[in-house]
């Protein structure tokens, strides 16, 4: 009777039908798993309650997708253009979250297939890696300090082409002009540097020549943002 009430209505002879049993063994190990990379992700990671909900439950609705459509081109067809159309509506997610992703469809990918084994395994060679370089900060700038962006604001009557030069060789060791922009009704510049500081201890010491040469108008300093756009 219970197998019966878990059979589709297009089955036939030859179509295999998937037992309640090893259904739930598949559907549970996926759960687990995904549970394990989520407690992962949240290691030492900024993380949102909806980020490591879903990152929970992707491996389950993965392995579920793939066994339903084990053996079935149709329907194997049919669920790749599905989701295709999905579109997600949230902000852009770093290149982290989207490899989080990748690795939690691939637990339910190996589950999905049966492969419960290498499915418990390559989760805890993944999970131990991930939490192996986030412990060690894999990746990060040392020096982030000392890459900084000045804007730097000047009256009209200074030529800003050069103004600072003698300043920021003395101090730098490289110097780009980024952005010139008008302001206060365009009786003033304010121009934007990307630096490389010589001795970030010196900081203090720069502004304060800079506040000289453009006669203590406003001066910000900020941390450099990455050039590249992340993922």
């Amino acid at each position: 009777m219970l197998e019966n009430l878990f059979k589709g209505l297009f089955d036939s002879e030859l179509t295999t039908v998937i037992s309640v049993t090893d259904f739930m063994l598949c559907l549970g190990f996926s759960l687990v798993l995904g549970l394990i990379m989520a407690l992962c992700y949240m290691y030492r990671t900024r993380y949102t309650k909806s980020f490591v909900v879903t990152l929970a439950l992707l491996p389950a609705v993965v392995c579920i997708v793939i066994m339903l459509v084990n053996g079935n081109v149709g329907t194997g067809v049919a669920v790749a253009g599905a989701f295709s159309l999905v579109r997600f509506r949230s902000v852009p997610g770093t290149a982290k979250e989207i490899c989080t992703l990748f690795l939690a469809m691939g637990a339910g990918l190996i589950a999905g297939m049966g492969y419960l084994g290498f499915a418990v395994l390559f989760t805890v060679v993944m999970c131990a890696i991930f939490i192996l370089y986030n412990r060690l900060d894999f990746g990060s700038k040392k020096n982030s300090a000392t890459y900084k962006t000045f804007t730097i604001t000047i009256p009209e009557d200074l030529d800003y082409s050069d103004v600072f030069d003698d300043i920021f060789k003395e101090y730098t060791t490289s110097y780009d002009l980024t952005r010139v922009k008008t302001t206060n009704m365009g009786s003033m510049f304010r121009l934007t540097y990307n630096v490389t500081l010589r001795d970030v201890a010196k900081e203090k010491e720069m502004i304060d020549k800079l506040r000289c040469r453009n006669g203590n108008l406003e001066i910000t300093v900020s941390k450099q943002e990455t050039t590249v756009t992340e993922l």
